[in-house]
């Protein structure tokens, strides 16, 4: 009898350990594809400059484009069972190889918003979808381009 209770204990503590990874993956697969930046703030004010950047998801990759120019490059990591669903987005190439931009996100059908300390890495991790001077916080809507 104990022996069994103690199966059970462990079967339940590797099936909880399965549902994230299953839920990250299952969200990765939601995020692939090729997303165009439609509006973007930074520090407070309106980043034009983001505006019509490609960030495209494949796997557990990302890149991000300007005007056909590869900018950034990276894996990147989601939990979506946090609230607000966080992501990870880590550098493999070039000035930021090794660095994390650390972020929220929130996912709704075309339409994906993130919020990140891409100005400031030593920020951490924003709470909430604002950015304001000197925040390092850049808050960037999406629409889906195509997968």
């Amino acid at each position: 009898m104990r022996l069994r209770f103690l199966m059970a204990v462990i079967a339940l503590g590797f099936g909880a350990g399965v549902a994230p990874v299953e839920a990250e993956a299952g969200e990765a697969q939601r995020l692939s594809g090729v997303w165009i930046a439609a509006a973007a703030e930074r520090n407070g004010a309106a980043a034009d400059d983001v505006k019509g950047n490609r960030l495209t998801f494949s796997g557990d990759r990302f890149s991000i484009r300007s005007k056909g120019k590869l900018l950034y490059r990276g894996t990147f990591r989601v939990d979506p069972a946090r609230k607000p669903a966080t992501i990870d987005f880590t550098h493999t190439k070039g000035e930021l190889k090794g660095k994390t931009w650390l972020g929220i996100y929130l996912l709704e059908r075309d339409a994906l918003k993130i919020c990140d300390n891409a100005d400031d890495l030593a920020q951490g991790r924003p709470a909430a979808w604002t950015t304001a001077p000197g925040s390092g916080r850049v808050v960037v809507n999406f629409k889906r381009g195509g997968r």
